[in-house]
């Protein structure tokens, strides 16, 4: 503060010692010019002398005028330029320890608080893009998290807890369903998902648009859907495990597609979809297949099942 005072304080002296020699100045100029006109032409009326003295003084006097707004103009926007940036600063600061809040209490023993804390990324990822992918990744490793559904399980408090940790892990699916953008957006950000190893259940990204998508050795149940997708990257199912029903239709799919030692016990359905870059299906199983229509840029050794 005590360093934007002294400047303010330099600047009005400024000031203050450029207005004696405007003044000064002015006064010179009307003599100099009225005095030249007299001397040029003695029979000239002293009244326009004078007047056309005043002009070249006054002259000087608004130049002088406009000057000064000129820099109260610009002292101005530097002083807003300074708001601006405090603001920003503050809001960026506010962001921090709201993200830094949000990912303590994703290790939170209840349910509701981690809820809670996935919708507060969510919300800070929709207002500051720039947090978008680590949110992102965040509620990726969240659905990495060991998890395995027992229907069968005979103990009821088990049951429920599973039933409510299934619950949490559906609020992450959602929420990174709609950070992502739709199909039909033009130039959007290609946000990437690695969802490696990770626990699925009725995972929707239908008609969305990311960069990599990455599910090495991922557990999809119940059904799951990647159909009417444009995936800019490369697509990583190596390993998947899918029991239930698989929908890729429809996709687009710009750079690798591996599936390689995908095991696919339920329906899967890949219809018009089209591989833009290299596609491996190595040592893949699949129980029922629906591939019609689906093309290939660069050729690939389809298993038996696709070839039926």
């Amino acid at each position: 503060m005590r360093f934007l005072w002294g400047n303010g304080e330099r600047k009005h002296r400024r000031q203050k010692n450029l207005l004696l020699p405007t003044v000064l100045g002015s006064l010179g100029a009307f003599a100099l010019v009225g005095g030249l006109l007299l001397l040029v032409d003695p029979g000239a009326p002293k009244h326009e002398a004078i007047k056309t003295g005043g002009l070249a003084g006054g002259a000087i006097v608004a130049l002088y005028a406009l000057w000064l707004n000129d820099r109260r103009r610009r002292v101005e926007e530097a002083r807003q330029d300074l708001e601006s940036q405090r603001i920003d600063h503050d809001r960026s600061r506010v962001a921090d320890e709201r993200f830094a809040r949000a990912v303590e209490l994703l290790g939170h023993d209840a349910a509701q608080v981690r809820v809670g804390a996935m919708h507060a990324l969510a919300g800070l990822a929709k207002s500051r893009t720039e947090y978008t992918q680590t949110v992102l990744d965040i509620l990726c490793a969240y659905l990495r998290r060991p998890f395995k559904r027992n229907d069968d399980d005979e103990d009821p408090y088990s049951e429920e807890q599973n039933e409510i940790e299934l619950e949490v892990r559906l609020t992450s699916q959602r929420l990174i369903e709609d950070l992502l953008p739709r199909a039909e957006e033009k130039d959007p950000v290609h946000y990437d998902l690695n969802l490696t190893k990770a626990h699925l259940h009725y995972m929707d990204l239908s008609y969305r648009q990311v960069g990599d998508l990455v599910l090495r050795v991922a557990h999809l149940n119940e059904s799951n859907a990647f159909h009417h997708m444009v995936i800019h990257g490369n697509v990583y199912f190596t390993e998947a495990e899918v029991n239930g029903r698989f929908y890729m239709h429809h996709t687009e799919c710009r750079r690798k597609a591996w599936f390689s030692r995908f095991r696919a016990r339920g329906l899967a359905v890949f219809t018009d979809t089209k591989f833009l870059g290299e596609t491996k299906f190595k040592d893949s199983e699949w129980a029922d297949v629906k591939a019609d229509g689906c093309t290939f840029a660069v050729e690939a050794e389809l298993p038996e099942a696709w070839r039926n």
